[in-house]
């Protein structure tokens, strides 16, 4: 045997070591977990087939696939095999095949609203208001706080948070399926007006007092599923991260046009669309991230290794909630007074708080790092915490003089 051939022969024998097929245990596992062969399996895939109204390639074809996959002979499926094994086992791509491409697939467009809407009442309105609505310590929160659902909504669901503090948010939580970002678009500028109303009528009248800090909306979105994919699924979330661009300036005559915000959405759905302002937090083949000014949108395609809905939730309620109070401080010394807080709340407390919202945490994942700055720095959080610091603390010291 010559080098020339020796050497073709051990290439042979690479290639055949480096490219034999690795078994799909996952695939495996769901099947042997019911009990099942590969016959009953795709005799139920089959069945799955004309309960959607599917053409199905037939029982023997669809058992021959199920082989080709379990053995590892094919690794990835072509989109027809990718969507009956995802729709049947209620499973993702990367969760049955490792897949990092995100697929679109989804037939609608499934979101869970998140809208904060806090407002500061005062430390001592603040305690009559817990103990008149008898609200419960929450658990798993950031920053120390008392809870109570709301029950007297028409729409979705409510929850009252209050913080020892002074500040009193609104957690409203509503399932849509809308037909479009613009849908939302438009639902959002209507709705926010609506949104303030009730919760400032609702909070007076149990504290008896007017509420004299203007209340604001801020919205997070939950993306459970959406109907585009590559180029067009992150221009879609981030066009939901910023919906106002689809909408021309408000007038008071006349409530804004979605059809003409369905026009502009798919121009920049076809161009792309960026904007300097939004954060991205995701993580590839894991979910999609993005905050700005406007809002907050997580959308996880490997919902088993990407945040959970409760992490961003959390942490939205205390950065909303630690921005408020700031806010009152800054309106204060615009209004050319000096912030009069309780001493247990004043610039240590602020000092401390800025501490558990900014700065990592022991044993925090990467991922929760990234959400945490990307919402706060969006938000503009740190500025306010290093304003409220320095103004409580000259304050203090102009008091003590």
């Amino acid at each position: 045997m010559d080098i020339r051939t020796a050497v073709m022969d051990v290439g042979a024998s690479s290639t055949a070591t480096t490219s034999a097929p690795t078994p799909n245990r996952v695939l495996l596992e769901l099947r042997t977990s019911r009990g099942w062969g590969r016959p009953r399996l795709a005799k139920e895939l089959h069945r799955f087939c004309l309960s959607k109204s599917w053409p199905s390639p037939g029982e023997e074809n669809i058992k021959k696939q199920i082989y080709r996959l379990e053995s590892g002979q094919i690794r990835s499926p072509d989109e027809f095999y990718s969507r009956l094994y995802c729709q049947f086992f209620e499973k993702s791509p990367h969760d049955l095949f490792g897949s990092l491409r995100v697929g679109g697939g989804a037939s609608t467009f499934k979101l869970y609203s998140h809208k904060f809407i806090p407002i500061y009442v005062g430390v001592q309105a603040a305690e009559n208001l817990r103990t008149a609505v008898r609200a419960s310590p929450a658990g798993r929160q950031w920053t120390e706080c008392y809870s109570t659902p709301v029950t007297d909504r028409d729409t979705g669901t409510c929850t009252m948070y209050v913080w020892p503090f002074g500040v009193v948010v609104y957690h409203l939580i509503e399932d849509l399926t809308p037909s479009s970002v613009a849908e939302i678009s438009a639902w959002r500028r209507v709705s926010y007006p609506e949104n303030i109303d009730w919760a400032t009528r609702h909070l007076e009248e149990r504290i008896e007092a007017p509420v004299h800090e203007e209340p604001y909306v801020l919205s997070t979105y939950w993306v459970e599923s959406a109907p585009w994919n590559g180029a067009r699924l992150d221009s879609a979330l981030r066009l939901l991260c910023i919906p106002r661009v689809l909408l021309e300036r408000e007038d008071d005559h006349q409530g804004p046009s979605q059809a003409h915000a369905e026009l502009v959405e798919q121009s920049l759905l076809r161009e792309g669309f960026d904007h300097p302002e939004i954060m991205e937090f995701g993580m590839k083949g894991i979910s999609f991230g993005f905050a700005s000014w406007s809002g907050v949108v997580y959308h996880p395609t490997a919902s088993a290794r990407a945040l959970t809905e409760h992490e961003l939730i959390s942490c939205e309620l205390s950065v909303q909630a630690a921005w408020s109070y700031c806010n009152s401080i800054r309106s204060a010394v615009e209004r050319g007074r000096d912030p009069v807080v309780p001493a247990e709340y004043g610039w240590r407390f602020v000092r401390g708080l800025r501490s558990r919202l900014t700065t990592e945490r022991p044993q925090e994942t990467s991922q929760h790092r990234s959400m945490r700055e990307a919402i706060v720095e969006t938000s503009g959080l740190s500025r306010h915490l290093a304003h409220a610091v320095e103004t409580l603390r000259e304050a203090a010291d102009g008091g003590q003089g």
